[in-house]
Parts: structure tokens; C-alpha cells; sequence
């Protein structure tokens, strides 16, 4: 894998948490925050552990508490991926 986008984020998203109904994932979400978006710490933390499970990488403890955006962990991961090569 050469970069984690946000469509493999929302898809993740969607399956780990599931979806506000008031919430359109798929305008735009860079920067919008997950608690704007109707995800809180638990539901981060479950996509978190998805991503690494299937990406099969290592992210930093405190990813959770410091994305507070999508293009915040997008910007994390890649990073993580970008070493790994």
C-alpha cells in the first residue's frame, strides 16, 4: 500500500462505528473534527486497531487523542506507511 486516503478512512469508519445519519462522510471531512462527525474516542480507537490490524503497522499510543480530524490521522498513518517502505 502506497497511501492511506480518505475513502479507505471513511469505508473503515463506517464498518468499525458505524454512521450518523445527520452526517454526510463522504462531502468534505479533512478537517472536520470526528466529534463533529459523531465519532468519539471509542470509535476511533476501534478503527485505529482495524487500520493496524489490516495495514498490518504500528501506530503511536497517542494517535487516538491527537487526530482529532481525518486529515490529522490520515496525515499519521501515511507517515507510519512512508517508513515502513
Amino acid at each position: 500500500m502506497s497511501e492511506f486516503v480518505i475513502q479507505d478512512l471513511v469505508r473503515l469508519l463506517r464498518e468499525c462505528a458505524g454512521e450518523d445519519e445527520s452526517v454526510d462522510l463522504e462531502g468534505e471531512i479533512l478537517d472536520t473534527t470526528f466529534e463533529d462527525l459523531g465519532y468519539d474516542s471509542l470509535a476511533l480507537f476501534n478503527t485505529v486497531s482495524r487500520i493496524e490490524r489490516d495495514y498490518t503497522i504500528q501506530l503511536p499510543d497517542e494517535v487516538v487523542s491527537e487526530a482529532k480530524t481525518p486529515g490529522q490521522l490520515l496525515k499519521l498513518i501515511n507517515v507510519v506507511i512512508t517508513e515502513r517502505v
